[in-house]
C-alpha cells in the first residue's frame, strides 16, 4: 500500500511557493490516491493536471499500481482545515451543531481554537408590539460542530 506521508510529502513539495494549500489527503488500501486542493480565488483544471503530473514523476508505477485523483475542496463540501474557514471570513455559511440545530449566518472571524457566525435573530423588545431583527454573533469550537460549509445562494 502507498503510504499518505509519501503522498503528503510529495504534495508539500508542489505546494511550496504557491497559494493553494492542501485540504485532505486519503488513500484508500486499493491503493486510489485521493487529494484535494483548495485556493482563496478557486481552483484552475491545469493546477490539478500540473499536480497529478508532479505526483506521478515522484511515486513507481513498477513497485506499486495506483490509480490517483486530484481535485478541488468540493464547493458544498464541509470545511476540513482552518485556512477554508479564514479564506471564506465575510461570506455565507452553514453550521451543523452536534446538538443538531442549524445556523446560517457570515462567517465572520475564525482562528485555531474557535470561529465565529453573524446570524440575524428576531427579538422583541421589552415593550414592543412587534419582534426586530438584530444581528448576534455566535462562536463555537470545531468540536462542538459536525460541519461547517460555504451556503450556496442563488439570488
Amino acid at each position: 500500500m502507498i503510504d499518505k506521508n509519501v503522498v503528503t510529502r510529495i504534495v508539500n513539495e508542489w505546494l511550496e511557493g504557491k497559494d493553494y494549500f492542501l485540504v485532505d489527503i486519503t488513500v484508500s488500501p486499493d491503493d486510489k490516491i485521493v487529494v484535494e486542493i483548495d485556493h482563496a480565488e478557486g481552483v484552475w483544471i491545469d493546477d490539478c493536471v500540473e499536480l497529478s503530473r508532479y505526483i506521478e514523476s515522484k511515486l513507481n508505477r513498477e513497485e506499486e499500481d495506483y490509480e490517483l485523483e486530484v481535485g478541488s475542496a468540493g464547493i458544498g463540501q464541509p470545511f476540513k482545515v482552518l485556512k477554508q474557514y479564514l479564506i471564506h471570513i465575510g461570506t455565507d455559511v452553514e453550521v451543523l451543531a452536534k446538538d443538531g440545530k442549524k445556523y446560517v449566518g457570515v462567517l465572520s472571524d475564525a482562528n485555531e481554537e474557535n470561529f465565529t457566525i453573524t446570524v440575524e435573530t428576531k427579538i422583541k423588545p421589552e415593550g414592543a408590539k412587534r419582534p426586530k431583527l438584530v444581528e448576534q454573533d455566535i462562536t463555537f469550537t470545531y468540536e462542538e460542530i459536525k460541519y461547517t460549509k460555504y451556503l450556496i445562494s442563488f439570488k
